[in-house]
This record gives structure tokens, C-alpha cells and sequence, in this order.
């Protein structure tokens, strides 16, 4: 039996993402998905600038893990682009936690303890 898993800090979004290629139904072709702490991980680190330890510290898991979750999102983008499939981004997950992403001070609910 593993470990459970850690709380990851992510970002609400609204709804999914879909990118298809152009002209094809989304029915016709293959998809390829992206999960909410994949698509975290490469916003942290690709397009707001952060090295993967202060990622890392903001999602509330290892380097190491935020390396995993990129090499993984980076892999399933360039195979929907390279293949012609639709890429799906999870972004409305049940387990994320809505958190001020340039704050350093996160709260959240401690479970059965009323608080």
C-alpha cells in the first residue's frame, strides 16, 4: 500500500480547455488529457518564470514531484501536436484547493476537526 497522496495547491479554473486541430470534430479524432496539477506545474515554471523549488513550495509538494508533473504535461503536449489530437485540459477537479498563488500564506480546512 503507498503513501496518500499530498494536497496539491493549485489554481480554480472556470471549465475545461479543448484544443483540436482545426477543421476535424472533436469526435473523429483521438484525445490526449492534462490533469489540473500537470497544467499548474508547467504555468509555475514555463510562463510565470519560477524554478522548480519555488513551484514546488507554492503547490506544497517536492522538486521532484513538480520535475515528474512536467516531464508528463510536456510529453502530452507535444504528442497531441505532433499527432493530430485533441488535448483536453483537466482544470476543474474535485481535489483543488482555491489558493492566492502569490501569497505565502495558504489556508485550508483542516478535516474533522470543525475548524
Amino acid at each position: 500500500m503507498g503513501r496518500p497522496k499530498r494536497t496539491r495547491f493549485c489554481r480554480k479554473y472556470p471549465a475545461d480547455r479543448v484544443f483540436k486541430p482545426q477543421g476535424i470534430p472533436l469526435k473523429e479524432i483521438e484525445t490526449v488529457f492534462l490533469t489540473l496539477d500537470q497544467f499548474e506545474a508547467m504555468r509555475l515554471c514555463d510562463y510565470d518564470g519560477l524554478e522548480q523549488e519555488e513551484a514546488g513550495n507554492r503547490m506544497g509538494i517536492s522538486r521532484g514531484t513538480v520535475q515528474r508533473l512536467l516531464y508528463e504535461a510536456r510529453k502530452r503536449m507535444i504528442e497531441a501536436v505532433l499527432n493530430n489530437k485533441a488535448l483536453i485540459i483537466n482544470l476543474k477537479e474535485s481535489e483543488a484547493c482555491d489558493v492566492d498563488m502569490h501569497s505565502h500564506h495558504w489556508r485550508y480546512r483542516e478535516r474533522g476537526r470543525g475548524k
